[in-house]
């Protein structure tokens, strides 16, 4: 028997089309309280009979909402340019193991998912057997329970159990069993090696010189070309690929000895051997075979869910899945894929079977899941296919092999063109339009080979080849003709008029002296569409600080005596602003200047873990942190930890720690604890996947724990899940430097001055001293308007004039208006809003309303109904 835990986990995943589920038992502590319903959101066409759809599953889960994103790719079997196949690794070559999207754009499939299950700590090779093109190239292992999906030479597709039978004739007609063909070590029910004692055959399609040595065997190796023995490696290897017309044997133990008895360099050998269905009463000619691929248990069988045919040892758990199967009528393949990955919660096994029986899966199984989990697809009119799932790590693992989609239709006339273009442009953008197309068989057209004619209706911009420069607001009618093929699109060409709002994104960003920083400006438009802006089109405007601001990011480079920068950018007479504080940034643990005591620690009491510093290239010191989880199959969750000394306090409040981490793509959970005042532990998530390699600074918001300070570092330590543990590394080192604090800094407040008016009089009092207007506050329409100038300078404001626009602007703070005479809409901090009377001019004054003002200004207003006297503070 394998054993689990050294396998990718079950994994699979369902759908449905629009209908609603009968929910089942759990399986575990949780149920399901409603029934599922299930949605399809979209479908598209991949190919000719290759269709993809997706859907969202919603339920409840200990009574909370959820919804499940997935994927499925029907295929028609009974189109003839239609076909799946198995893609291996790299070069069509097991050990070399590559993303399902590299092993797609290799073979060039339409598209594709992850396939079988491996042992991660062996070579990378499947658990089941395989045929690609008709070719075997692995059998199916001793293990009972293990089904495969199939596709036989009248295209039928089949999901059963098979096995094995073969032998090795030598000269003088003896015989032994040989044991498989391209395959690892793994562990029968009874807890035997596979390997002990055995025979087996490796081909070309093993991409490596080392064959199964886990050390528990000692090889004796024989290669065979054209049926005759070329070498023969006694209690040794033979240092090789087998080469295509041969095939090298591996022999241990007994099988060893019969290599000795019975094997000589020059004598001629026999191999016979096939692959059978294990039910005996069934009469498939595997030999015929067009293609297959191993998975693990049977799902669903006869329209129902089936008992599984393997233990499934994470049936409480809602992991990342893909599944295979087929229609009742054996018309329609079913290749799915769910996410566990962001808003989209995975599923259960069971809850998997419930998808698979309603989206019409008459038989089917699961493939790898989990962090295997990833489907690619091409879209039409492109050439190379994308990930379209969301995997469950943020990383796309390399995998053994996987389905592939493919279609064999030959070129045929254009069916359709179309422009791709962003949802809208603005004016004077540089914008690269593509000219994409497909044919009858919704393959794509070679791009070198269609020529485009680009124009755009009542002068909206210029072409430059491909490139539109739009040069006004509105709609832009562009055309694309070549040949007999035209398609047109309007591209909708935002100005000023068009925009809802425009934010500078800078949320986290506290400034430093030297440091550039990126300032992403996004906007919305009326009409609900939301992009960044190119950087190049953004004016900007840096207040408070020295800095220089190029291609959207802003280089800091003097905060002399400042508190922080009010950073406005503008775009066709459309502003906004940001105001960001300086920050202050106190290293508290960095090996080359202030060192902390710190200790090794570890649970359960099996692993092991170390600290020791090391020096970088650079002759930086820096923490390096060992960690072996070892290979318990004892459930629950481990821990390696970098302790440090709790007696040293964190001064002040800080709003960040920073942490520089050598991160070792083990896709391991790093955390830090920290102990407020309270004594209460706080777990601050720092990287929830370790999944890169060298240094990165990674930052946690300390506001969002809510701490009661002063605080202290009691940990960094590294958590190895006991979900998807099979995913992950156990042993590794991560290094670990400059614990940083970062203490956010305070903008300069606005004056507490305190202003009274009174309507229709020019006597007005600034902090209790008598002062004339020359214009004074009047009622128009129910709204008061006032003197801008006088009252913002007043309230530690100020004021600007642009005659050309006759715009007012107002900056108090970190708040800016913009105000147009005679026109109700305004940009109040970067929104549009419509006011209920426009700002006028008065005896050469300009007045405003003050409603709209003291409401996004930030001004206090308190009204005396008797007095008609207004106090602004």
């Amino acid at each position: 028997m394998i054993l689990q835990k050294k396998w990718r986990k079950l994994s699979c995943v369902a759908l449905a089309a629009v209908m609603l589920l009968t929910s089942s038992p759990w399986y575990g502590s949780t149920t399901v309280h409603a029934e599922p319903s299930v949605t399809m959101t979209s479908q598209e066409i991949l190919s000719t009979g290759v269709v993809l759809k997706k859907y969202v599953w919603q339920s409840t889960r200990n009574n909370k909402d959820y919804k499940t994103n997935a994927n499925v790719i029907e295929v028609d079997l009974t189109n003839p340019y239609a076909k799946l196949d198995v893609m291996t690794g790299t070069g069509n070559q097991f050990t070399k193991k590559q993303t399902v999207l590299g092993m797609a754009k290799e073979t060039k499939a339409v598209a594709g998912v992850n396939g079988d299950f491996y042992n991660t700590q062996a070579e990378g090779v499947p658990e089941g057997p395989q045929i690609s093109n008709g070719q075997l190239m692995a059998t199916p292992p001793f293990i009972p329970g293990l089904y495969s999906f199939a596709i036989d030479k009248d295209n039928k597709p089949i999901v059963d159990m098979f096995s094995f039978q073969g032998k090795i004739i030598t000269k003088d007609n003896a015989s032994y069993t040989l044991g498989g063909i391209n395959k690892t070590y793994y562990w029968y029910d009874d807890g035997t090696h596979s390997h002990i004692d055995g025979l087996f055959m490796y081909t070309s399609a093993w991409g490596q010189v080392d064959r199964s040595n886990d050390g528990v065997t000692v090889p004796t190796e024989v290669l065979v070309e054209n049926n005759i023995i070329k070498q023969i490696a006694d209690n040794g290897i033979i240092n090789m690929i087998a080469p295509k017309d041969g095939y090298i044997l591996r022999a241990s133990g007994k099988a060893a000895d019969f290599v000795r008895a019975h094997m000589k360099v020059g004598d001629p050998v026999v191999a016979d051997y096939k692959v059978t269905v294990a039910d005996p009463s069934k009469n498939y000619d595997v030999s015929t075979f067009k293609m297959m691929i191993g998975a693990n248990t049977i799902l669903v069988d006869g329209g129902q869910p089936a008992a599984f045919s393997r233990n499934v040892d994470d049936l409480c758990c809602y992991r990342s899945r893909t599944a295979l199967g087929y229609s009742k009528d054996q018309k329609t393949a079913y290749v799915i894929t769910v996410d566990n990955s962001g808003d989209s919660k995975g599923l259960s096994m069971t809850e998997l079977q419930q998808f698979m029986v309603k989206v019409g899966v008459w038989k089917g199984m699961n493939l790898d899941g989990g962090g295997s989990t990833q489907m690619v697809a091409r879209p039409l009119g492109e050439f190379d296919p994308v990930l379209i799932n969301k995997t469950e790590t943020g990383i796309q693992r390399k995998v053994v092999n996987g389905v592939g989609i493919y279609s064999t239709a030959p070129q045929g006339e254009v069916k359709d063109l179309f422009i791709q273009a962003p949802s809208f442009l603005f004016v004077n953008e540089q914008a690269a339009l593509n000219f994409k197309g497909y044919d009858e068989y919704y393959n794509p057209i070679q791009s070198d080979k269609v020529t485009a004619q680009w124009s755009v209706a009542d002068n909206m911009g210029t072409f430059k080849d491909n490139v539109f420069i739009p040069n006004k607001p509105g709609t832009a009618n562009i055309t694309a003709v070549s040949g007999k093929g035209s398609s047109s699109a309007k591209i909708e060409v935002v100005g000023r008029d068009q925009i809802s709002s425009m934010k500078i994104t800078a949320d986290n960003v506290t400034l430093s002296e030297g440091e550039t920083y990126k300032l992403p400006v996004v906007v919305t438009t009326k009409s609900g569409k939301t992009r960044e802006m190119p950087p190049e089109l953004v004016q900007w405007e840096v207040l408070g600080i020295q800095a220089d601001v190029a291609n959207g990011a802003i280089t800091v480079k003097s905060l002399a005596g400042d508190q922080g920068a009010q950073l406005i950018a503008r775009y066709d007479g459309f502003s906004t602003m940001t105001s960001i504080p300086v920050g202050i940034d106190k290293t508290w643990y960095d090996l080359d200047n202030y060192a902390v005591m710190t200790m090794p620690d570890k649970k359960p009491s099996d692993v092991t873990s170390s600290v020791y510093i090391r020096q970088s290239e650079t002759g930086n010191k820096y923490l390096a942190l060992d960690y072996d989880f070892g290979t318990s199959q004892e459930k629950g969750n481990r821990w390696a930890y970098a302790t440090l000394d709790t007696g040293v306090l964190i001064e002040g409040q800080p709003q960040y720690m920073k942490v520089k981490v050598n991160g070792d793509e083990s896709l391991n959970w790093l955390r830090a604890e920290l102990i407020d005042n309270a004594g209460k532990s706080i777990l601050v998530d720092l990287a929830r996947s370790i999944n890169w390699k060298g240094w990165k600074l990674l930052t946690a918001d300390l506001t969002d724990y809510k701490p009661t300070y002063p605080i202290r570092v009691k940990s960094i330590y590294v958590v190895n899940e006991e979900i998807g543990r099979d995913e992950k590394a156990a042993k590794g080192t991560i290094g670990i430097d400059d614990i940083t604090f970062t203490y956010r800094g305070s903008m300069a407040q606005p004056s507490n001055n305190s202003v009274k008016l009174t309507i229709n009089k020019k006597d007005v009092t600034v902090n209790g001293k008598g002062m004339t207007l020359e214009q004074a506050p009047v009622i128009k329409e129910g709204n008061t308007l006032i003197p801008i100038r006088f009252v913002t300078d007043a309230l530690g404001g100020t004021v600007r004039w642009d005659d050309a626009e006759r715009k007012v602007t107002v900056i108090r703070g970190d708040k800016m208006v913009d105000l147009w005479v005679d026109n109700k809409d305004l940009i109040a901090n970067g929104q549009r809003i419509t006011a209920e009377v426009a700002p006028t001019i008065m005896n050469n004054l300009t007045v405003v309303p003050l409603r709209i003002l003291s409401e996004n200004l930030g001004w206090k207003v308190t009204w005396d109904g008797k007095t008609q006297q207004i106090t602004l503070q």
